[in-house]
């Protein structure tokens, strides 16, 4: 018991290490595996003894001298009780996400989904995925509620870890280069696009409740903005449900999704056989009555809107002649399809 009781008080002053030391500047692959270990030790040990009254008592007194020795180590320190050690390996990923002195190399494993996510109890070989992983451990799935969207619960879960990290790093000052490395490594570690597309989706609408993470979320979509494939990417792949939620909770957003809107009908060419406009072999296959159901859904979001649209559309339209033929214009055609549909 006395090794158990010593592990137990090693793995809670890790878990402070892990969210407030720079010490994990240092840590590698390796280092994060052992970490991981001995947070499913700790869990393991929360279960197996937490229904035993006499054990439980002494746990319960060596974690009060652990808590009150890491006070007086780290000002911010908040005490973890025997319930809060139940879900240990999702405390120390918070951590990890939340400590800006984090290497960037760990937080592209952390958020690496295109690996395996089983993994063999307490033998934590590879780290890769491990936010794939830690999701489907019910505490994590206790902490945060299902949202409302398309998205799965990877994409929700990773979602709420990346804007716990961005909000971090920001929040400490003269971290916004470290913060647009954070957000590039995750775009390097994920391949799969469309998932990555449903995580950036939620990490927005998640924190729109949290003022807090306003500057995170402004951010994020700044450095969306420079990232003109992936931008597009989310516009072309996310459920038109989900798209109407972003423009309809960030102006900023709404105002990315028009421009891709027009890019893709600005590549547009006319097939006379078919008598219809189409994509270029280079941009994305969408017709030009799915742009007008795609505009009309915006001026819904903000009627407001559609006058600055319709604007935009009659210059572009006089531009290529002023013309009212079909087929002679794209602008001059889209902007009659969106009369049709919204008068």
């Amino acid at each position: 018991m006395e090794a158990a009781l010593k592990n137990l008080s090693s793995t809670v002053e890790l878990l402070a290490v892990a969210a407030r030391s720079s010490d994990v500047r240092l840590w590698e692959r390796k280092s994060v595996s052992r970490a991981f270990h001995w947070a499913f030790y700790c869990e393991h040990l929360v279960s197996k003894f937490h229904q035993k009254p006499q054990i439980r008592g002494i746990m319960e007194l060596q974690l009060q001298q652990t808590n009150s020795t890491l006070r007086a180590v780290f000002a911010d320190y908040t005490e973890l009780s025997l319930m809060d050690l139940s879900q240990c390996q999702h405390l120390l990923l918070t951590g990890l996400l939340s400590n800006p002195h984090l290497p960037l190399s760990i937080m592209k494993i952390l958020f690496d989904s295109t690996k395996p996510a089983h993994v063999i109890p307490g033998e934590y070989q590879d780290v890769t995925g491990l936010c794939s992983r830690i999701i489907q451990c019910k505490s994590a799935q206790k902490i945060f509620s299902p949202l409302t969207g398309q998205s799965g619960a990877g994409a929700e879960v990773q979602a709420a870890m990346l804007m716990e990290s961005l909000h971090a790093l920001l929040s400490r000052g003269g971290e916004a280069c470290r913060a647009q490395c954070f957000l590039d490594s995750v775009l390097q570690g994920c391949k799969e696009a469309e998932h990555l597309c449903l995580v950036l989706a939620d990490a927005m609408l998640t924190a729109e409740n949290a003022h807090s993470q306003t500057a995170s979320v402004d951010f994020l979509q700044d450095w969306l903005q420079q990232k003109h494939s992936l931008l597009q990417q989310m516009c072309l792949t996310l459920p038109t449900s989900l798209l109407k939620d972003l423009a309809k909770e960030h102006p900023k957003f709404r105002d990315m999704y028009g421009g891709v809107l027009k890019k893709w009908v600005a590549d547009m060419e006319y097939c006379i056989d078919d008598g219809e406009w189409v994509q270029s072999s280079t941009s994305p296959k969408v017709s030009l009555r799915e742009v007008t159901e795609r505009f009309v859904i915006l001026f819904k979001v903000c009627p407001a809107l559609k006058s600055t649209v319709e604007r935009e559309l009659n210059d572009l339209r006089i531009s290529d002649g002023d013309f009212d033929v079909r087929g002679l214009s794209v602008w001059g055609d889209l902007l009659a399809e969106i009369h049709k549909c919204h008068p």
